[in-house]
């Protein structure tokens, strides 16, 4: 069976494209055998990137190593059971056809409430929510009182990781290992980035997630997605020498990719 990794939240621009991308490349760069799946039908951003990346090797003469990134397949209504849902049924398709020939399949969920997200965060065994490192983004977690200290409930997108927990303990799957990225934080220690700390890690005891850095604003992320590469590239491309922005972020998905734990993967890049 495959390691399903779900890159999940329900706001836009908290950077799941770009983490999606460059976990798949770095389990495809370690020898693991990675496929990708891009659930936001409308934005595609994941599935540009991996496009992006294909058309630059096929100009440059290259071959980097990459994920195998997979379309939903089309499924016609006649061939639907009654009840069935054609979206559960494009991605059990989709996850069907992967899961022999892969160690890992990271699927990329969009940026809103969706059937297909829904589902696809029941089949997660490891769930990566990154989340801008300010109380907007935090709100998707979990509502707060005016001090940004005191934790009132979960929020709707807590509900529905708890709701696909449930539907995994019924099934007799292992339970969701679920980390939260902060990506973008500031260089400095702020009060903002304090009181955010400390509410992640109360909430995290409440409802039961792990807390990791992700990936600050760098200039690099917007540079790289034309040509569809990533920070492990690079070298590959002719930049003989890093900048310590570079460096920096490389060290930052080197540290993302350990704090994930996965199965059988020992970070060597």
């Amino acid at each position: 069976m495959a390691h399903i990794i779900v890159v999940g939240n329900e706001k836009g621009g908290a950077g799941k494209s770009t983490v999606s991308m460059h976990v798949a490349t770095a389990l495809a760069r370690m020898g693991h055998q990675t496929s990708a799946l891009d659930l936001d039908l409308r934005q595609k951003t994941f599935g540009r990137y991996a496009d992006n990346r294909r058309t630059f090797m096929k100009k440059s003469g290259l071959d980097l190593p990459s994920a195998y990134y997979h379309d939903l397949p089309e499924v016609h209504q006649s061939a639907l059971k009654p009840g069935e849902n054609v979206y559960d049924r494009r991605l059990s398709e989709a996850v069907a056809q992967l899961e022999p020939d892969s160690d890992f399949i990271v699927i990329d969920c969009p940026g809103s409430h969706t059937r297909l997200s829904q589902v696809a965060h029941s089949l997660a065994d490891t769930l990566v929510t990154p989340l801008n490192d300010s109380f907007v983004d935090f709100d998707l977690l979990a509502q707060i009182d005016s001090d940004g200290r005191k934790i009132l409930r979960p929020s709707v997108y807590s509900e529905m990781v708890w709701n696909a927990r449930q539907l995994r303990a019924q099934a007799g799957l292992p339970p969701i290992d679920w980390i939260v990225l902060r990506n973008r934080m500031g260089a400095q220690q702020m009060v903002n980035k304090q009181k955010m700390g400390e509410a992640l890690e109360n909430l995290a005891r409440r409802i039961g997630f792990r807390t990791a850095p992700g990936f600050n604003e760098r200039v690099i992320f917007r540079e790289l997605f034309p040509r569809g590469l990533t920070l492990l590239d690079l070298k590959d491309v002719g930049v003989q020498k890093l900048n310590i922005s570079n460096v920096a972020a490389r060290q930052e998905l080197r540290d993302l990719v350990k704090a994930l734990k996965l199965p059988g993967v020992e970070v060597d890049f």
